[in-house]
């Protein structure tokens, strides 16, 4: 597991150190504008709670059921003004961040 230094969206984010354009907030989840996008609309979307998807328990359904209804509305929203979206996430070795966060995005690759 990461350090904590190394979890962008809980030192950074989360906690105000790096000002992100709000999308959509609730009381557990936090969709931003990303702040190096990949693509040319770029969403991300948190839990407010440090998971990792392949350890969801229990106790953290409430947080999840919320996170995807912030995934589907940033989706729908983004499908509504562009015709498409993708909604991804990564797992392991993939993830730069261990924090579970998801993509929504749509247009060309902008960065590698």
């Amino acid at each position: 597991m990461q350090n904590d230094w190394e979890d962008f969206y809980c030192k950074e984010v989360l906690s105000g150190s790096t000002p992100v354009e709000i999308v959509l907030e609730t009381k557990h989840s936090l969709a931003f504008y990303h702040t190096r996008p990949y693509y040319e609309v770029h969403i991300a979307v948190i839990p407010k709670k440090h998971i990792l998807l392949i350890t969801i328990k229990e106790e953290d359904l409430e947080v999840m059921k919320d996170l995807c209804g912030v995934i589907k509305e940033a989706a729908a929203e983004m499908n509504e003004k562009y015709g498409a979206c993708t909604v991804s996430t990564n797992i392991g070795e993939y993830q730069s961040n261990k924090h579970m966060h998801w993509h929504v995005h749509f247009g060309k690759r902008i960065r590698d």
